[in-house]
């Protein structure tokens, strides 16, 4: 294995950065490298309801990860090795993973890579592409949040194509199970396929910018980076296709019938001398299979009941269990020569009459408004310091965690510290 990495003839440390951690390399172009970061998070949040459970505050370790990634280029391979310690998600939610990324990918030509494994997937928005130690405010936006997969198992086919005048035409190609993650149990449904197409009429951004928020190496020329996205996850067994088999359903047969979700988004990154903007807009729909007879319970039980405002309903309910609609997200921020930014984000959602999106304790707040700022000591995510405050409008009927009705609208603070190796 030594001999396959490239390490048999004594290994040297080529270079340490803070924030983009220690590259070795060996012979024949070989190279790797190892980086990890940790974040540490405070969040309270204000609402006014009949009790005080509209109102609390939290201290975690937000994100607590290391990676690993090299290139063996005599057989045009690459990989990647990441995990994450904290126990927290991505977005916020309940759903956690240890194992982040793990995929080695075949280079055939310069222009054009095959990647296998588990990764983030180019039919999320755009903000998906980006590392978490390089958010612009504390958090992802609601709209990652509400229809992101995060990372997928599966097929990942990319290119990057120069078309002349310095433009280049960047396609992505995905065949994935569906499920999100790695699915340990039973598979359910079928594949996933989608692909995203992006756009850069001004050239490639400077040291990976493209994929990292703030314009920390103020771009001396404006670079603007705009994409489509689209895909279908034929058999989808939970909300948005990121926890496999948390939503199942039946036919008459006892054989698995599963609704089939669309995702369609647009979006776009423009950076010009410290100033940035990221736009995306997200559109979901479902298409619900007429033979589903019955539901699968979380205890594993079974019920023919599918009740939808007092009436038998079968596509409004598995609707109303699925993340459909559509959101977009505005966001910019300008980062000043000392490394100090200035940051604001707004962020709506508007949901399918049918939809989980409407569910009034996780979601039904439509629009989210967010100020930020924060402190960098250098422009590698080495040590960073954020703040941002989030005043979102809260829906008709919306709860806190004990059902009592919130009688306005909430304010959230956030702080943030991290560290990178």
């Amino acid at each position: 294995m030594s001999t396959f990495l490239g390490f048999s003839q004594n290994p040297k440390l080529n270079k340490y950065t803070p924030g983009e951690g220690m590259t070795f390399s060996g012979a024949n172009g070989y190279s790797m490298n190892l980086r990890g970061y940790s974040q540490f998070y405070a969040e309270n949040r204000a609402g006014s309801s009949d009790t005080f459970d509209a109102n609390y505050t939290r201290f975690r370790v937000r994100r607590l990860r290391l990676r690993l990634t090299g290139d063996v280029p005599e057989y045009k391979l690459d990989y990647r090795f990441q995990i994450d310690m904290s126990g927290a998600s991505e977005v916020g939610d309940d759903l956690s993973t240890f194992l982040m990324d793990a995929w080695v990918a075949y280079n055939p030509t310069k222009r054009i890579k095959i990647k296998f494994g588990q990764s983030s997937t180019p039919t999320d928005n755009r903000e998906l592409t980006m590392g978490s130690q390089t958010l612009q405010l504390v958090e992802r936006s609601r709209v990652t949040s509400s229809f992101s997969t995060i990372r997928e198992f599966g097929l990942f086919a990319s290119g990057n194509f120069r078309v002349g005048g310095g433009r280049y035409l960047r396609p992505y190609l995905t065949v994935t199970n569906g499920d999100g993650i790695n699915a340990f149990n039973n598979d359910h449904g079928g594949l996933k396929v989608g692909g995203r197409l992006d756009f850069l009429p001004f050239g490639l951004f400077t040291n990976y910018g493209q994929y990292r928020q703030v314009d920390m190496v103020r771009e001396l020329s404006p670079k603007l980076v705009i994409g489509t996205n689209y895909s279908i996850n034929s058999g989808m067994s939970s909300r948005r296709g990121r926890n496999s088999g948390s939503i199942i359903y039946l036919d008459n047969d006892q054989n698995e019938a599963l609704p089939d979700f669309t995702k369609f988004g647009i979006d776009f990154l423009f950076k010009y001398r410290g100033f940035s903007m990221l736009g995306e807009f997200v559109k979901t729909a479902a298409t619900v299979p007429t033979e589903i007879t019955t539901r699968v319970r979380n205890d594993g039980s079974t019920s023919t009941t599918f009740n939808v405002n007092g009436e038998q309903n079968v596509e409004n309910y598995v609707k109303g269990r699925m993340m459909l609609g559509e959101g977009y997200n505005i966001q910019a921020g300008y980062i000043f020569k000392n490394h100090f930014s200035i940051d604001a984000r707004y962020c709506h959602i508007e949901a399918d009459e049918f939809s989980f999106l409407n569910n009034n304790l996780f979601y039904n707040r439509p629009n989210y408004y967010t100020l930020g700022i924060a402190k960098y000591t250098n422009r590698n995510y080495g040590f960073k310091v954020q703040a941002s405050v989030t005043y979102n409008e809260v829906g008709s009927g919306a709860t806190d965690i004990k059902a009592n009705p919130i009688t306005g609208n909430e304010f959230t603070a956030r702080i943030l510290t991290s560290f990178a190796f």
